[in-house]
């Protein structure tokens, strides 16, 4: 039988995820494929760099975290398609947390409304939700 965690449980380690990446996060979001880990070097062109709200998460609930305030990069960093994203603590030097990138409806763990990004347009992440598991 697979370990099971209580919701509460559960909730406790997503908020545990945004204090210990910590307040005012970087995402990059990257193309190419998905580095190994985090702890594996970069990989694949910036097409843009997001400055995270300090408080970017919302709190725990039902064993689920989405994201708060206005995910937004004003102007793209390159032209590309986006295939992954890395959030990195507010130096930029330390990926925390990394996953895939589609389009809406594409299954990906980050979704845009296209991943096709253009040097200088605006890039919004308008939904991101992290589960735990058996939730």
């Amino acid at each position: 039988m697979a370990l099971q965690a209580s919701v509460t449980v559960r909730n406790a380690i997503l908020d545990a995820i945004e204090t210990a990446v910590g307040t005012s996060a970087i995402m990059r979001i990257r193309t190419g494929a998905v580095p190994a880990t985090c702890a594996t070097a970069d990989a694949g062109t910036v097409v843009a760099t997001l400055n995270l709200p300090a408080d970017w998460m919302s709190n725990a609930a039902s064993g689920s975290k989405a994201l708060t305030g206005t995910w937004q990069d004003a102007s793209a960093d390159a032209t590309g398609t986006a295939a992954h994203f890395r959030i990195y603590d507010s130096a930029g030097t330390t990926c925390h947390l990394q996953g895939t990138v589609t389009a809406t409806g594409g299954g990906g763990d980050l979704t845009l409304d296209s991943t096709s990004i253009t040097a200088g347009q605006v890039v919004t992440i308008t939904a991101f939700t992290i589960a735990a598991a058996n939730s």
